[in-house]
């Protein structure tokens, strides 16, 4: 069995998966990825590595278990967790881990553009009230094999049992019931 855990960055996917009890090995794209030298260029714009998704599609072949990345989504896997956050949340999660945020978005009285990084943590909060990862995910595996879970006011552990009972079985599929469009 795969389990694809994607989302936004800054939704909390590894620090959930970290914390999963469950006899299904955990593969850390992101890890795969640098270690096996998977990437075919650097984005300067948003400051990230570009990953060949050919060459991860092909080392995952025949792979079962717990598969983590915002990019988890875009390979086959028998269910699909979208973790998701509110916007104003994940702006703060990210300047927390040092991609700064863009906090004065509509009052902002400086005619200069956003500093790179918190353009970045911008346009993950953008990304996360248009659904962008779970419209992609939804595209790939069909509402009824993706399981959504709002980490917004939830613990790592909280987001862990979720986790645990998509695995399970134990939870009903739930595409499109978190929504945060208001925060545009």
């Amino acid at each position: 069995m795969r389990i694809a855990v994607t989302g936004t960055p800054g939704t909390g996917k590894t620090t959930a998966v970290e914390r999963v009890e469950t006899d299904l090995d955990v593969i850390h794209l992101n890890d795969v990825i640098e270690r096996e030298g998977f990437e075919t260029g650097r984005d300067d714009q948003r400051g990230s590595l570009v990953a060949d998704t050919d060459a991860l599609g092909e080392w995952l072949d025949g792979r079962t278990g717990i598969v983590e990345s915002h990019l988890a989504h875009r390979f086959p896997a028998d269910r699909a967790v979208v973790l998701r956050c509110h916007p104003d949340e994940l702006e703060t999660r990210l300047t927390e881990r040092g991609e700064r945020s863009e906090t004065a978005r509509e009052d902002t009285a400086s005619s200069e553009p956003p500093q790179p990084l918190a353009r970045k943590a911008h346009e993950n909060a953008e990304a996360e009230a248009l659904d962008i990862v779970l419209s992609e995910t939804v595209a790939t595996h069909g509402r009824e094999s993706v399981y959504e879970i709002d980490t917004t006011d939830r613990t790592p552990e909280e987001v862990a049992t979720e986790i645990e009972r998509v695995v399970a079985g134990e939870r009903e599929p739930s595409a499109g019931t978190v929504e945060f469009i208001e925060w545009l």
